[in-house]
């Protein structure tokens, strides 16, 4: 059995080190799930869409993991589309890639083509938006008969395929529709992503869709009202065996706690208008 494991939203940083507690009973954790590959579904770094120092910093934690680790940005890592103060652009993605590597990917283990996204170009009008679609089409062409599984850092959607635009916390509706189209079209056996700090496992549609829980800090009821999955601190991890596959959220025990609500006013400053 091919051992992978998803670990998301670490939010790390040499100066705003709020979650650095988190890091090292992680690694711990890892070390002894003896993974062939470690998945980074996003944010990655606290501030690293603007901030050298924080890229810089984290790839130095991911290369000490002892596993190859393929991770894909969040929107702390390269901004986010059409964001007023920190869209997603040329600049911030040459950033991610000079420290991070690619922001989308492929990997096949035998029978799998697991596959990684840039969620945070979906609906930016950018020409890498473009591009990343035109490669997913020839990367599902080419999969030759390989099962598919897709990483991403924001979901597709919170409640329903359907749904309307959930700001924040999704991909927009026009590029989703496109891209669930993709899913329903090719057999996608599941997607899995972070953002949301929340454990959630469900299927539709014969897709079974996995949000991968944070290792750095859990959000108040306040800020996401009413919305599904726990507040698990923990991660993910997948066994590929032939066409089969398994897929478990693990809470681990060792991570501590900590809510962004209490700190948010110091780890992301309201900014001026």
């Amino acid at each position: 059995m091919r051992r992978v494991v998803q670990i998301s939203d670490t939010h790390l940083s040499p100066t705003k080190q709020h979650f650095a507690c988190n890091w090292e009973p992680l690694a711990a954790w890892l070390a002894g799930q003896q993974p062939e590959l470690v998945i980074h579904t996003g944010d990655v770094t606290v501030d690293g869409a603007d901030v050298d120092e924080d890229m810089r910093y984290c790839c130095g934690l991911l290369n000490l993991l002892g596993a190859p680790v393929l991770s894909i940005p969040g929107n702390h890592d390269v901004g986010e589309a059409l964001h007023p103060h920190q869209p997603v652009n040329a600049l911030r993605l040459a950033r991610w890639r000079s420290h991070l590597g690619p922001d989308f990917w492929v990997r096949d283990l035998e029978d799998w083509r697991l596959i990684g996204l840039n969620s945070m170009l979906f609906g930016s009008g950018e020409a890498d938006e473009m591009r990343q679609l035109a490669w997913l089409d020839r990367q599902i062409a080419q999969a030759g008969g390989r099962r598919l599984g897709w990483f991403l850092h924001r979901p597709l959607f919170v409640e329903a395929p359907d749904e309307g635009d959930k700001g924040y916390w999704s991909v927009p509706p026009k590029p989703r529709a496109h891209l669930l189209d993709l899913v329903r079209s090719h057999d996608v056996a599941f997607v899995a992503s972070g953002h949301l700090h929340r454990a959630h496992d469900f299927a539709v549609d014969g897709t079974r869709y996995i949000w991968g829980p944070s290792s750095g800090f859990v959000v108040g009821p306040e800020l996401q009202p009413g919305m599904a999955g726990t507040s698990t601190l923990g991660a993910v991890s997948y066994g590929f065996d032939g066409r089969d596959y398994e897929a478990k959220i693990h809470e681990i025990p060792t991570l501590r706690t900590l809510w962004i609500d209490d700190v948010i006013h110091e780890v992301y400053p309201p900014r001026a208008a």
